[in-house]
């Protein structure tokens, strides 16, 4: 059975990324997010087909969550070479184009591992979403089959009321009341 991770410490991390411009290469670790909030996604590959209309549509999304005080990183188990071929392809060339965050690779899977989100016999990660707080606190999870994209407006939802510090119903929305 899985270990739950909502409510303790996120599981600390370091990857190789990539710019979301494709041009340059680094190191990003959870501990350089303390302080501020992020949304930390899994997906299961590059050069697929929703893949790219979540990580789009979180691109697109980006300055909303800046507004957040939140960042965003995607992470698969693609290398960091594979991840620049896909941003620097154009997207009508099945390309993903210049994104506003920058991509992990997890080549050893053991981040999806972590988190739980790795599909053992595939060797893929499953659509997993985390928000951290800037304590490093595991605050959301949402795991998805590969088949179903997430959604940029329920991410979005989710983060303010975890940031509004109160009770939030169902269906709470950005200027309504605390329970």
């Amino acid at each position: 059975m899985a270990e739950r991770l909502v409510g303790k410490q996120a599981p600390d991390f370091t990857m190789e990324t990539v710019t979301g411009d494709g041009k340059d290469f680094g190191k990003v670790s959870l501990s350089d997010y303390r302080g501020k909030w992020l949304v930390f996604f899994f997906y299961p590959l590059d050069f697929t087909f929703v893949c790219p209309t979540e990580i789009t549509a979180l691109s697109d999304a980006a300055a909303e969550f800046a507004e957040l005080d939140t960042e965003i990183l995607g992470v698969s188990i693609d290398s960091v070479h594979s991840h620049k071929a896909w941003i620097t392809t154009p997207r009508d060339m099945n390309g993903l184009g210049p994104v506003n965050f920058p991509l992990a690779s997890d080549i050893t899977k053991k981040v999806a591992s972590d988190y739980g989100v790795l599909i053992e016999e595939e060797g893929i990660a499953l659509r997993g979403l985390f928000i951290i707080d800037p304590d490093g606190e595991l605050k959301y999870a949402v795991v998805n089959h590969n088949d179903v994209g997430r959604s940029v407006e329920e991410t979005l939802r989710v983060l303010q009321a975890l940031q509004s510090g109160g009770l939030c119903a169902m269906n709470w929305k950005p200027g309504d009341k605390n329970l």
